[in-house]
């Protein structure tokens, strides 16, 4: 079936994009959820003056990503916590701590848009990456672990 689709899907393609999926995936989940429609001359030419908008209101987004991108890479976060002898954490550091720590500062950054392989468990300092927008706005904040 052929579609086209009305938002960014990662695995599919961008807004606008005329796509070819399997006719169960368009009906079951794609359409009745709003991230596509069937393809008709209307919808097309529907879609064509839709997508000038939505152009650039994705471009005054990714602006302020970049914006925000900066401020937190100017930024390092310290978390204190409790360590044994070989510098290992009686705890953790996850993307929640992290989250609340931003919040703290002034930053209200979902904790799904910061990608920790796995809890940070040992002294030291790291990089973690914050997707702020899509693939394209990544930025990288600097993170002290300290012991108490």
């Amino acid at each position: 079936m052929r579609i086209i689709l009305k938002d960014d899907i990662s695995s599919l393609g961008k807004y606008g994009d005329v796509i070819q999926v399997a006719s169960g995936y368009a009906r079951n989940y794609l359409v009745p959820r709003g991230l596509a429609i069937e393809i008709t001359d209307g919808n097309l030419r529907a879609v064509e003056h839709q997508k000038d908008a939505w152009m650039r209101k994705a471009q005054k987004i990714k602006e302020a990503s970049s914006n925000l991108k900066n401020e937190l890479e100017a930024l390092m976060l310290s978390f204190a916590r409790k360590a044994g002898e070989d510098e290992k954490l009686f705890g953790s550091v996850t993307s929640m701590d992290i989250t609340a720590a931003l919040k703290d500062k002034g930053f209200n950054i979902d904790r799904k848009k910061i990608y920790l392989e796995e809890p940070i468990k040992s002294i030291g300092v790291y990089t973690v990456p914050v997707k702020l927008y899509q693939q394209e706005v990544v930025a990288n904040l600097r993170i002290s672990v300290v012991k108490e």
